[in-house]
């Protein structure tokens, strides 16, 4: 008990088990990653050099870049007038919207793809509609193609766009545009030279996190596109199953990381809200900004005069003209809504069909499918491994990464922004990245093909979700009750179970949740490291996509569809109830001010 003491007063001793954990499994093998891609101790860049030699290889790492980019523009174009509508929303409205945005952002990202697979297959939903009508005689060709691709990856990655977007903008003071308004400068003045400039640390993060994550796509180019479509992840994760020469697979996971740590390193990845632009940024935006001064002072000289007279009939406009701005920002809001919902809508609608196979519109509404599910033992076997999974892995990291999160409060600014960085890795770099990384570090530990060690796998991403979800609920905790508690003579164990514990359940619970969610839908890392024997609901559903043979599918895609639903409730109930423990923590914060009573005494006294 003396030892526990000892490390809970020293607040990096508590991140000690998550650091170990990163270390073992993604860290270590990173480095002996890199080492090998140098033919270490050599020390040579010939697999590099022979990557590069490849015409193909070339074509496609430009193709995984382009890709990457273009669905990040697409995101930035439909993410952030969406997250600006949400915002300026009324409250109940807004906190619908996020909701909505959240389900599909919490649905597994196998559903969603394989529900795309069903819309633009050629008797999907498109085609029948299309032909229906009589606008088209002949299927169009609208799967197995990039557009496809576009679509799947804009699908899953947009609400990694809007999320920090909506997050930021909240924090806008927007009596600063009203300001601006009342000075004479129109709507979309104002919000280019007031509330765009605020926002930017979001599209920053947003657009840095979509591209990251863009890189690492495996599954989706697998399904949707076609064998001109592949991307660099596809590539690496065949070479992987196919070859034991870790060489190139090792140069080829540490070209497409160093593309994501370039991008980090020139645009920075503001995860928090308060990090600063890098400053080769900062120079390039102030040479901009002061020649863009100029030249709008110039105009401005001009413009003035003719502003001061359009002035009073813009104050006193039609409200019409409002009213079908309005509009049509509902109608966009609406449209965007659908598509981040009507996918996972799909896939519940066919999962009652009566067919021999999979058909939208259903001809028949049957359960025959659930009971498919129900009673095939290779479906309840792999729901069973994953549920185990899922529930090893939560616990494994909440326990670790609250402690961490407890830790790293506790610490400077500077040793904590660094050390945040550093948890959130598996998170930031590419997926298929940190699944070789992870199978090499398995490799070692001869945990391949083990429960244990996709638990060890799925842990290093899940951390780092707890760590930021309970790291954002302590910032807002008073630290006045803990010193109140210890005033009393309590010991740091039992303050942190009596006082701290209580107070910051939401934040722990929010976590194990999201710790849950990651491990249940993970399937890049697990198709890497889970071997040929061990099979997890993910893999499973995997292998029947590709095999196009069994319609249980929609039922198992059904259910996690309406999983979030119940995270949702259950993380709404918990912070309802966390209202009651608020107002219970009320007269500890009355002791917490008496407390401070006698050591404001005492230093008047000295």
């Amino acid at each position: 008990m003396n030892e526990l003491r000892k490390i809970w007063r020293v607040p990096l001793g508590l991140t000690i088990p998550a650091f170990a954990i990163l270390l073992v499994v993604f860290g270590l093998p990173a480095i002996q990653l890199f080492l090998i891609s140098t033919n270490a101790p050599s020390f040579s860049i010939t697999n590099y050099h022979a990557f590069f030699e490849q015409p193909g290889n070339i074509l496609i790492l430009l193709q995984t870049i382009k890709v990457s980019v273009v669905t990040t523009f697409i995101c930035l174009i439909i993410g952030y007038p969406t997250a600006y509508l949400i915002v300026n929303a009324s409250k109940p409205a807004s906190a619908a919207l996020i909701v909505l945005v959240f389900i599909p952002w919490l649905t597994s990202g196998l559903v969603r793809t394989y529900a795309w697979t069903v819309i633009l297959g050629d008797h999907g939903l498109i085609n029948n509609v299309l032909i229906g009508i009589g606008i088209i005689s002949t299927p169009l060709s609208l799967l197995y193609n990039r557009l496809a691709v576009y679509i799947g990856m804009v699908h899953i990655v947009l609400p990694i766009m809007i999320l920090p977007l909506v997050s930021v903008m909240y924090g806008i003071d927007k009596s600063l545009v009203a300001a601006a308004r009342s000075m004479g400068a129109r709507p979309v003045l104002a919000f280019w030279r007031v509330f765009f400039p605020l926002s930017l640390p979001a599209v920053r993060s947003g657009t840095m996190l979509v591209f990251v994550v863009c890189l690492g796509f495996y599954i989706t180019p697998q399904a949707l596109g076609g064998l001109s479509d592949a991307m660099l992840s596809n590539f690496i994760a065949a070479q992987l199953t196919n070859s034991l020469d870790f060489g190139p697979i090792a140069a080829e996971a540490f070209i497409l990381l160093l593309i994501a740590i370039i991008m980090l390193s020139l645009f920075g990845l503001d995860l928090s809200g308060t990090q600063s632009q890098p400053e080769s940024v900062r120079k390039s935006e102030r040479g901009w900004a002061s020649g863009l001064g100029t030249l709008r002072r110039q105009v401005g000289e001009f413009v003035v005069p003719l502003r001061a007279r359009r002035w009073p009939k813009q104050l006193y406009q039609p409200v019409h003209s409002v009213r079908v701005w309005n509009a049509l920002a509902a109608i966009f809001v609406i449209l965007v809504m659908m598509f981040l919902l009507f996918p996972g809508l799909i896939v519940i609608v066919m999962s009652f069909s009566a067919g021999a196979f999979l058909e939208f519109p259903p001809s028949g509404f049957s359960l025959k499918w659930y009971r498919s599910f129900f009673g095939d033992s290779s479906w309840t076997g792999a729901l069973w491994n994953s549920l185990q999974i899922g529930v090893m892995v939560t616990v494994l990291s909440t326990v670790t990464g609250t402690l961490a999160a407890f830790g790293l409060t506790r610490t400077s600014s500077r040793t904590r922004r660094f050390l945040m960085l550093v948890i959130l890795t598996p998170i930031t770099f590419p997926t298929i990245v940190v699944g070789v990384a992870c199978y090499l570090g398995l490799v070692n530990l001869g945990l391949i093909g083990t429960k244990l060690g996709i638990v060890l796998a799925h842990s290093i991403g899940a951390i780092g979700y707890v760590v930021v979800i309970v790291a954002a609920t302590l910032s807002n905790f008073d630290q006045r009750l803990e010193q109140a508690a210890k005033s009393m003579r309590a010991g740091p164990i039992r303050t942190f179970v009596r006082v701290t514990l209580p107070l910051i359940k939401p934040g722990i619970i929010g976590g194990a949740v999201f710790a849950f969610i990651s491990s249940f839908d993970e399937v890049v890392v697990t198709s890497l490291v889970s071997g040929f024997s061990l099979r997890t609901l993910p893999l499973k559903m995997l292998e029947n996509m590709n095999q196009q043979i069994d319609p249980t599918i929609a039922a198992v895609g059904a259910l996690l569809v309406l999983m979030p639903v119940l995270w949702i409730a259950a993380l709404y109930l918990t912070l309802w109830r966390s209202r009651r423990a608020h107002e219970a923590g009320l007269p500890l914060a009355g002791l917490a001010d008496r407390a401070e009573v006698p050591s404001s005494a005492a230093g008047q006294r000295q």
